[in-house]
């Protein structure tokens, strides 16, 4: 059997949609992923409270819970903390309620996408580092020169490139990370921020990469698109297949 995840996004604790997290938690109980991976906003203002539910909920989950943060996660009403430690509260819920995760098909491999100011307004849009980056290539690099054969998979907030067809692309460094990820080996990006699901294969800089995105599991739905989350299931060798789930249907196959 295939190794299962169940990639949610953007569930801003806070703002949270109670009914498509209640479908979530039914999944889970009914299929037993094999892991659960969030690919950031957790939280809405990165408040105690909304970080005490988001560790209330993770923790019931009863599976192996993978965590990234998002723009949201850092505090917006505690300048001090989001200058000098941005991620104290993100990390102390990762340690919570992540134990780790290992499977024989699939690894994992984070890329840090939030930042803690920016040189633009808003602060919301992506910014990839020149060390996060490199850390990030560097942890493919080593896989493939082990010849591990499973899928990597790289999880970010959010997406490295813009939309088709359209000028331009939000994340700051987006286009060289997304080439230099490719190039590495790395057989698909997933992310969120978006709120709209999309899975699609794009090239930049001469390589082609996969970009898998899951929708919003809040009340913050945009163009129309519904609460919804993912299934990905991987096994070796670059073999991923998806699936979008939407709150109150069913299964939607996404090409």
């Amino acid at each position: 059997m295939p190794t299962r995840l169940f990639h949610i996004s953007d569930v801003h604790f806070g703002v949270e949609d109670r009914a498509a997290l209640d479908s979530v938690v039914a999944a889970i109980a009914a299929e037993r992923p094999d892991a659960i991976v969030c690919t950031g906003d957790l939280t809405q203002r990165a408040k105690h409270s909304e970080y005490a539910a988001a560790r209330e909920w993770f923790a019931s989950l009863g599976v192996p819970v993978v965590l990234e943060p998002g723009n949201h996660d850092m505090p917006y009403y505690n300048p001090w903390e989001r200058f000098t430690d941005p991620f104290r509260r993100f990390e102390a819920l990762r340690a919570a309620v992540s134990g780790g995760f290992e499977s024989p098909d699939v690894v994992l491999v984070p890329l840090r996408t939030t930042v803690r100011a920016q040189t633009r307004f808003p602060w919301s849009d992506g910014v990839v580092k020149p060390a996060a980056l490199r850390q990030t290539v560097d942890a493919i690099a080593a896989l493939k020169a082990a010849g591990d054969p499973r899928t990597i998979i790289v999880i970010a907030h959010h997406p490295l490139l813009g939309d088709e067809g359209k000028p331009g692309n939000p994340t700051i460094g987006g286009d060289a990370a997304f080439a230099q990820i490719a190039a590495a080996g790395a057989d698909a990006v997933i992310s969120g921020h978006v709120h709209v699901p999309f899975d699609q294969l794009r090239t930049s800089g001469g390589h082609a990469m996969r970009m898998i995105g899951t929708g919003t599991l809040s009340t913050r739905l945009r163009h129309e698109a519904p609460a919804s989350w993912r299934v990905i299931d991987c096994a070796p060798g670059g073999v991923i297949e998806t699936a979008l789930r939407l709150t109150g249907t069913g299964v939607l196959p996404v090409t």
